[in-house]
Formats: C-alpha cells, structure tokens, sequence
C-alpha cells in the first residue's frame, strides 16, 4: 500500500514537471528565435520600430481616409504624404534647430563665465546697490562653476555639438534614405497590417488571454505616453516656443523644448523654465534701464501664467483621464534610455517599450505562480 502511494506520488511529481518542462521549452525556442531575428534586423531596428509606431499612430488617419477613398493604394500614398508634411519635415526642422542653437547656447555660456559675467546682462551703473549685488552674484557664481571644472566640462562638450551640427548635413541623404525606408515600410504596414498582426499573435507562445492582456496594455500605454504626456509636452514647448520669440527670449527653441522636457515631471513642470526667464527679461531691463525689455519679461511671466499654464491643465484632464496614466520614472526612464539606444526616435519608443517589457514580465510570472 505504501508503496503503491510512493509510486502515485513520484507520478504525480513527474507530471508537473513534464508540465513545467512543456511550458519552458517552447518559451525558450521562442526567446532563442526572436534573439536571432533581432540580431538579423539589428541594423535597420530604428527603422523598422519607427515604422511601426507612425503606421499605428496614423491608422486611425487611415480609417478615415479610406473611407472617403475607395481605391486603397491612393488611401495609403495620401496618408503617407500627410505624415511626411505634418511630422517628418517639421520634426527634423526642430532637430537641426536645437542642436544649433544648444551650439550657441553652450557657447554664449562658455563665453560669460570666462569673463566672469554668468548671465551676461551687462550692468555698469556703479551707484546702483542692486547692480553691484547682481555683478557679485555672477562673479561669485562664474568662480563657484571654475572651481568645480564646469568651464572645462563645457569646453568639451561644445567640439561635440559642433561635431552633431556638422553630421547633420553630411548625414542628411542617409536621414533621407532612412526616411525613405521608414515609410516604405510603413505601406506594407498599411497595406497587411491586421494580417501580419494575427500571424504575431499566432507564432506567441503565450496564452490567447496574456495576448490580449499585452496588446491591450500596447493601446493603453501608447495612448497615455504619447498623447497623455509625449503630446502635452510637445504642445506645451510649442506655446514656450511662440512666447520665447514673441518676448525676446534668447534662444527660444531651445528653451522650448527644455520646457517640453520638464513638463514630463510633475513636480517640477514648465514653470523651471519660463519663471527664470521672466525674471531674467525683468532684471535685465531694470538693470540696463530698458524698459521694453522689462515689460517683456513681465508679458512673458502673464503669458506663461495665463497661457502655458492653462493649456498644460486642459490638456492633461482631457486626455489623461480617459486612459491608463504611466508613472513618470518610468516615462523620463524611458524617454532618456530611448534616446541614448535609439536615437531621437526613442523619444517616443522608450517610453512605450518600458512599460511594455514590465507588464510582459508580470505575465511571465502570473504563468508560473
């Protein structure tokens, strides 16, 4: 009898872990082929990820147009000449504008601490307290940033920049034929989209329900990340841009998009970047009895108040609460490690791919608990 129960126990013990073994080898076949397929695609991965993301950003612009045009090849060149007009060309304007004025910024920078003026503002009225006060700050501040080497760290980093703005016009044919690549791919993607989809999801060996559960949470964290907080931030450095230039800021692409940046944390927000201005307008205008200047900078503090502000409340109430929020260490995680893998295009794809990979992994171990 008791042995009889040492054998149904050992039985037992070898069906789970034929169990187990079942469901691991399939798994790890299938992490082994996805490994290969990387490495195969590795270099052209930019390309065939930024394809993926406009093609599913712009498909709802596809449904739309195919409705109204029943010829489905016209559908999809007029959807495609609609992304390179409205993201591609703008997008790669705002590229080469801020590597070019960070150049300059870094430079001007560069330039006011060696002559021991940070800010540059250029007081000289000797009977002024405020003035003086102001010249010792910037003193004070030029020789607190020597004496920790930021001069020289700036020193090295200007080659670089230099360096980028040059790459940008010797690489601007490659850039095309990336572009050319992008969309090319992109049409395909049109064209048998929902096809290649259901073949994915065919060759997965995963459950249908941990399936669905991913591609929902895809929708989901794309629609949060990119239009919950990837579009607020785009809008708000595009307001910050209109009133950096309507106000004089110096520049102002490159603040604007400093303040997109920190709209993405919400304890700092785009404040950090128009308040500091105002005041700098303000002060400078006192200081040099410029009273225009002055006004703008009290004009760009209003506007920031008023405009910046107002439309960073509107647009995340309207858009955020509709879907699943993502924590923002995840999303600045996500934003900095994308950029640095894939480039300017990881803007948008680190912060989807991150929180990604965090649900897939919590489905692995939900599978094996």
């Amino acid at each position: 009898m008791k042995m009889g129960f040492e054998e149904e126990k050992g039985s037992e013990e070898e069906s789970i872990s034929n169990n187990q073994f079942e469901k691991i080898v399939p798994f790890v076949i299938f992490l082994l082929a996805l490994f290969l397929f990387f490495k195969i695609i590795e270099p052209m991965i930019t390309i065939f990820l930024s394809s993926i993301l406009i093609t599913y950003l712009s498909y709802p612009l596809y449904k739309k147009i195919r409705k109204r045009i029943s010829n489905k090849f016209l559908s999809i060149i007029l959807t495609i000449l609609v992304i390179v007009i409205v993201l591609l060309l703008p997008f790669s304007y705002l590229v080469f504008e801020v590597t070019q004025q960070s150049f300059e910024f870094y430079n001007s920078l560069s330039s006011n601490i060696a002559k021991g003026s940070l800010f540059g503002i250029g007081c000289t009225s000797a009977d002024s307290k405020i003035c003086s006060l102001i010249n010792n700050i910037e003193k004070f501040s030029a020789k607190s940033l020597s004496k920790i080497g930021f001069d020289k760290q700036l020193q090295k980093i200007l080659p670089r920049l230099e360096e980028i703005l040059t790459n940008y016009f010797i690489e601007i044919p490659l850039a095309i034929l990336n572009g050319g690549f992008i969309l090319f791919i992109s049409y395909f993607l049109f064209n048998d989209g929902e096809k290649i989809i259901q073949k994915i999801v065919g060759w997965v060996p995963i459950r249908k329900k941990a399936v669905k559960k991913l591609i929902d949470k895809f929708e989901k964290v794309t629609y949060a990340v990119v239009f919950g907080q990837l579009f607020v931030a785009m809008a708000l450095g595009f307001v910050a841009i209109i009133g950096f230039y309507i106000f004089g800021v110096p520049f102002p692409i490159f603040w604007g998009v400093m303040t997109a940046f920190f709209s993405l944390i919400p304890p700092v927000g785009t404040a950090i970047i128009w308040v500091p201005a105002s005041f700098y307008l303000v002060l400078s205008g006192y200081l040099t009895e410029d009273y225009i200047t002055l006004s703008k900078g009290v004009g760009l503090f209003v506007y920031g108040l008023l405009i910046i502000s107002t439309i960073d409340n509107i647009l995340r109430l309207k858009i955020i609460q509709a879907k699943a929020d993502v924590q923002p260490i995840i999303l600045i995680a996500g934003v900095i490690g994308g950029v640095n893998l894939f480039g300017v295009i990881g803007l948008f794809l680190g912060p989807i791919i991150l929180p990604l990979l965090l649900t897939y992994f919590e489905t692995f171990r939900e599978r094996f608990e």
